[in-house]
Formats: C-alpha cells, structure tokens, sequence
C-alpha cells in the first residue's frame, strides 16, 4: 500500500492581496502636473500611468538611453531640469501631489 503526498500548494491557493490605501487615495496635482494630467484628483498610481501616456504619445523617451526621459516644456515645469531618469520622475512627480 503506497502512501499518497498531499497536493503540493500552488501560488494561486494564496488570498488576494488588498490594494494598499495609500495608493488608491485620490490626492489633488499642483497646477504645473494638472496641466499634464488634468486637475481632477486622482490615486498615485493614475496620476503616472498618465504621465507615462504624455511620454509616450510625444516620444520623450531618450532613444539611446530609454531609461532617461527628455522633459517637453510641460514635464520641465514638473520636474525642474531638461532630462531625468524614469526612476527620479516618480520622486519628483510625488512632490506636485496633495
């Protein structure tokens, strides 16, 4: 007689994980970021899936470097300087939310 394993668990066994509330509070943009995303408040994680489309739709990834992004005249009021990485534009996009 063979004894039989226990089902091995699978990764979907877990409990959905809850969206933090952080991230979903609809905080208000500063009047340099609103003129990119619109004025309406919006969650954190809204606020730079539409910047991102901003940067896609007028191509301002660097072609050389994809991480770097060349600020048009509405991203430079935003982030301060002519070219930033992707990775410093969430810092400096946090800092026009309330």
């Amino acid at each position: 007689m063979a004894t039989a394993k226990p089902a091995a668990k699978k990764a979907s066994d877990k409990p959905a994980r809850a969206p933090n509330a952080a991230f979903m509070k609809p905080l208000t943009p500063s009047a340099q970021l609103a003129a990119v995303v619109g004025a309406a408040p919006l969650p954190r994680t809204e606020v730079v899936k539409k910047v991102w489309e901003h940067i896609k739709a007028k191509n301002l990834q660097d072609a050389a470097n994809k991480r770097m992004i060349n600020a048009d005249d509405k991203l430079k009021a935003v982030f301060g300087k002519a070219q930033v990485t992707m990775f410093e534009m969430t810092k400096l996009i946090n800092a026009h939310l309330k």
